[in-house]
């Protein structure tokens, strides 16, 4: 967790110290799609969802993750919304750094649990964008129902 920590914070730190003036990765009116791997003890997390931006500077969208493999498998299903940093903080497109919340239904799937839970979570995450149609994506927190994902972004 430490290695994963320190990566996100040079990933900002450089992003910072490139930043000439601070620049929405979406605007308003675009849309991406995001998906990935998780990591826990359970198997092999995956999510997929979709960003629409409201604003330059938030998003919203529908999330889905399961578990794959393992003994604990359940199908998750949310809504999220995140603000994104990158006017305040002053740095360029290329990069996102994000924050938010997500709130859902998580559906337990195998036989000796049938049950179902409402499910919050707050999730902080960054991008790096490697062309204007791809790139990067690195959270933490609860915002695919893993404590950590890594995955990929494309824009519509």
């Amino acid at each position: 967790m430490k290695k994963i920590t320190l990566l996100l914070g040079m990933f900002l730190i450089v992003g910072a110290l490139l930043a000439q003036d601070g620049e929405a990765p979406l605007s308003k009116g675009e849309r991406q799609l995001n998906f990935g791997l998780g990591f826990n003890d359970w198997g092999l997390p995956v999510y997929v969802g979709m960003d629409f931006a409201v604003h330059d500077d938030v998003t919203v969208g529908p999330m889905i993750n399961t578990v794959i493999g393992g003994h604990d498998t359940y199908l998750g299903i949310a809504g999220r919304g995140d603000y994104h940093f990158n006017r305040i903080i002053g740095i360029p497109s290329e990069f996102d750094f994000y924050a938010g919340a997500n709130v859902g239904f998580r559906m337990w799937l195998d036989k000796d649990n049938n049950s179902s839970n409402l499910s919050f979570g707050i999730q902080v995450g960054g991008r790096w964008y490697w062309s204007d149609k791809w790139g990067l994506n690195l959270e933490f927190g609860g915002g695919t129902g893993f404590g950590t994902s890594l995955g990929v972004s494309m824009k519509l």
